[in-house]
């Protein structure tokens, strides 16, 4: 190549050629070409992963249901021979994975055609299918019919399943396709979403959702301004080709959308895709967290199984003038066993991790695993590490700068295995109570009038099969949310279920003149029971019913002693 000037002044390469007209060739480009021909073809062939799985684990372990007519295989010498395969070897093959002769099985769309591999309670091999989700290709319908090849009904366990990437991020872009997808078909043939992936999906794996795209003007914006360490702005429109800026070197208003800069990256080297996508990640996991946080995520319909459900008042908030249909506000009391983390299942967890933290809380006494957790990203473009904090009963996420702050200190593994016992027999068997509102019926035409504030909708379903779906409702909305379908509110009369719903976990707003609320509360890591918006008039009568105060951050705070707090709660619903 030779440079020249254009008719601007800019310098340009083009072919050199000589006097002849021959095009000249560089003999050093051409030696290191004939290197790196000579040093790939010296090279093993890659195999594909159905053959690659044959080789690791012999054809006497793995059953292969494919369309393939002929294989390779190694006999006993480790010579490779041509194998044939009829119609009828899929079916010998599904028989001898079903039976348990061969543990592994390996199936393609072809196999996965009118072919049955759960758990059934009719085979011989009823252990738990770990299925592995290889090459899933562009077409959700083919990967939800895979998936459902092992997981069915009568059957003796559930799958698990398992997609399967590689350690580069760019291959996000094809699984984020799928997730999409797959959640997209299942709101189109099953009526509500989540249960279209299988639940195998994040939020933050969706990289087309609207959190993504915020998180990519995020990224913009951070790019822009020179706070990103993958790249800079120069380097990033020379790479991918996007203009972002105008002539005046400001950010163009129609930028590129999300779809065009993910096919971009998909063309950088490995190293710089796995730079840029771990701060887009990190921005994707910053809104999606947020939305959770605010309470505005949308997850879909969420099942919630329970123990039991009682209905305490069914309330008629709308009835439609043509249909007739009606609409309903459900009070419901929900009894709920606790999903307690098993030693076991923890210790696994800490396994995984290189330098795991044993921590107990000098305060509460209680324990918790830190693992790290998923970063998020300021506005200036530093990185926030946190760690999730792994309980017993729950987990939630503290900030790595904020953990040396708080009450929790290491212990040693046998220390915290021993505490983590007790916290286990201690809540393994206890029933929790709770009191939650759930909007049924003809929903869409008060929509509207429903607190915005949150947006889920959930199925509740009990032991006996019975289920209740509708909108939940926040109960400190719900007196705001009568008041706009002008309906009037029955008070609640009941002194004793008022101070079992709030013992169990609960809220409760007190009539006027009252106003305030009873809840439960977390303070420095403790369980509480507090009475939130009391007006300082009536402090000093509800401390001549038992309670006591506490100036947290400046401000007063009323709580229920948990010793007698039953009766202390009865004497503040009691009326008058």
């Amino acid at each position: 190549m030779e440079e020249y000037k254009d008719e601007l002044g800019d310098v340009r390469s083009r072919p050199m050629w000589d006097e002849a007209g021959n095009p000249v060739h560089n003999p050093q480009a051409e030696a290191a070409r004939a290197d790196l021909i000579e040093h790939i073809c010296a090279m093993p062939p890659i195999p594909t992963a159905l053959d690659a799985l044959l080789e690791h684990y012999g054809v006497t372990v793995v059953a292969e249901v494919t369309g393939r007519s002929k294989r390779l295989v190694r006999d006993g010498s480790g010579q490779q021979r041509l194998e044939s395969r009829s119609p009828r070897t899929n079916l010998a093959e599904t028989t001898a994975f079903m039976t348990g002769v061969k543990r592994i099985l390996v199936f393609s769309d072809a196999g996965g055609t009118g072919r049955s591999y759960h758990a059934s309670l009719d085979a011989k091999n009823q252990q738990r299918r770990v299925h592995f989700l290889l090459e899933p290709g562009w077409r959700a319908d083919r990967a939800i019919q895979g998936l459902g090849r092992t997981h069915r009904t009568h059957q003796a366990c559930p799958p698990l399943f398992r997609p399967v990437t590689t350690d580069c991020k760019g291959e996000a872009r094809f699984t984020s396709t799928i997730a999409r997808r797959l959640d997209a078909l299942g709101a189109l043939t099953r009526g509500q979403r989540q249960t279209g992936g299988q639940g195998m999906f994040d939020a933050s794996d969706n990289l087309e959702s609207i959190y993504a795209k915020h998180a990519l003007h995020d990224w913009y914006g951070l790019l822009a301004t020179a706070k990103l360490k993958s790249t800079t702005l120069s380097e990033f429109q020379r790479m991918s080709g996007l203009e972002l800026t105008d002539q005046d070197g400001v950010l163009r208003e129609d930028l590129p959308p999300i779809q065009r800069w993910l096919n971009r990256i998909l063309a950088m080297k490995i190293a710089v895709q796995n730079a840029i996508f771990d701060e887009f990640l990190t921005l994707v996991e910053t809104r999606v967290s947020a939305a959770k946080e605010a309470g505005t995520f949308d997850i879909g319909v969420e099942t919630v199984p329970v123990e039991a459900c009682e209905v305490l008042s069914d309330t008629v908030i709308r009835t439609d003038p043509v249909t007739g249909a009606t609409s309903h506000l459900l009070e419901l009391s929900l009894t709920q066993r606790r999903k307690v983390l098993s030693l076991e299942r923890v210790l696994k967890m800490a396994s995984y991790e290189e330098q795991p933290l044993f921590l107990r809380n000098d305060k509460s006494g209680k324990v918790a695993l830190a693992v790290p957790a998923p970063s998020h990203m300021d506005e200036e473009g530093h990185m926030i590490r946190r760690y999730e904090l792994v309980r017993p009963l729950r987990s939630e996420y503290l900030r790595a700068d904020r953990l040396d702050e708080s009450a929790w200190e290491p212990v040693t593994k046998s220390r915290f295995s021993a505490l983590w016992e007790e916290e286990y027999a201690a809540d393994e068997s206890q029933l929790v109570t709770e009191t939650v509102y759930l909007a049924t019926g003809l929903l869409l035409p008060i929509w509207g009038a429903l607190p915005k504030e949150d947006l889920t909708v959930n199925r509740i379903v009990d032991k006996s099969g019975a289920s209740w779906l509708g909108r939940h409702v926040h109960d400190l909305y719900v007196d705001a949310t009568l008041e706009k379908l002008g309906v009037a509110r029955k008070a609640q009369t009941d002194p004793t279920k008022i101070a079992a719903a709030i013992l169990g976990g609960g809220t409760w707003k007190a009539p006027h003149p009252l106003n305030f609320t009873i809840r439960t509360a977390r303070v420095n890591g403790s369980r509480r029971i507090e009475i939130v918006d009391a007006e300082a008039a009536r402090i000093p009568e509800l401390k001549a019913k038992g309670c006591f105060t506490e100036i947290i951050a400046y401000k007063t705070r009323v709580f229920v002693p948990l010793d007698g707090a039953e009766a202390i709660i009865v004497g503040i619903a009691v009326p008058g």
